[in-house]
């Protein structure tokens, strides 16, 4: 694999997809790096690929923070000659209503500083490594509900669809420099962040591990997005009858949920 020898560095790899993927890199001969706020979890997961055999290195790091994130990205350069790939992993969602938000701007304003903001700054401040050496490869964690119009995760899925729309933009204005990137649709995945919904518990699922598998293709064989069949006729059908496929799946969300409420109640 193409992982052998480079260096990879992994935002919200603490737990769930990030440290299986993570674990799944180093498995691959990359030298991880990992960045999440939970210092803790982060050196445990340091401590099971190095028992491993493998190269990892906690950098343990609040990205909302801009002071911190300036640090963490200069110690970044300073610890490593070499930075070969960038995954922005690491994001915050809330499922609530559109009528329930209003006057709650700061839904919209948490799930942006996570979710756009500080992928942002942090592809900024590795983007001058990358065109120095030539290369330099972003993957970006995202939904299949970019794809497909849900309800209820309008300020979670705005600030993906911000962080796509970067990611293009970065392939289109320096793909000829040696800049590339990945946009990664998963569906819905077995973690914290998911299962902290209650109705949730009783739906099924892609695994966080089998879901890293999918942000170690990224990294490795670079495409263009990683998706899902779902995803790709969702996102074709939403090209050609947008208004169609808005109405079709608004009925079928509703009875989702309602079936998911009552599996979890007889649970």
């Amino acid at each position: 694999m193409s992982l052998d020898g480079r260096t990879v560095v992994v935002t919200g790899a603490s737990s769930g997809i990030g440290a299986h993927a993570a674990r799944q890199m180093a498995k691959h001969g990359a030298t991880v790096c990992l960045l999440a706020r939970r210092a803790d979890e982060l050196v445990q997961v340091r401590d099971s690929i190095t028992s491993a055999g493998g190269t990892a290195h906690a950098y343990p790091v609040d990205l909302v923070d801009a002071d911190a994130a300036d640090a963490v990205i200069k110690q970044l350069l300073a610890d490593h000659s070499r930075i070969d790939v960038l995954v922005n992993n690491a994001a915050r969602s809330i499922r609530r209503p559109i009528t329930e938000s209003i006057g709650r701007v700061h839904d919209y304003e948490r799930t942006i500083d996570i979710n756009y903001i500080a992928a942002v700054r942090l592809t900024l401040g590795l983007l001058p490594r990358f065109l120095e050496q030539g290369h330099g490869h972003v993957v970006v964690s995202t939904s299949m509900s970019t794809q497909i119009p849900i309800p209820l995760f309008s300020a979670y899925l705005a600030s993906k669809s911000a962080l796509e729309s970067f990611a293009r933009s970065l392939s289109a204005e320096l793909g000829g420099e040696g800049i590339t990137t990945t946009i990664v649709h998963f569906p819905m995945v077995r973690t914290e962040m998911s299962t902290a919904t209650e109705i949730y518990q009783a739906m099924p699922m892609m695994s966080a591990r089998k879901a890293a598998g999918w942000l170690v293709k990224a990294a490795d064989s670079r495409p263009t997005r990683v998706t899902s069949l779902t995803g790709r006729v969702g996102e074709l059908g939403m090209a050609t009858v947008p208004g169609v496929i808005t109405a079709v799946t608004r009925p079928l969300f509703r009875r989702m949920d309602a079936t998911l409420a009552r599996r979890t109640r007889r649970k």
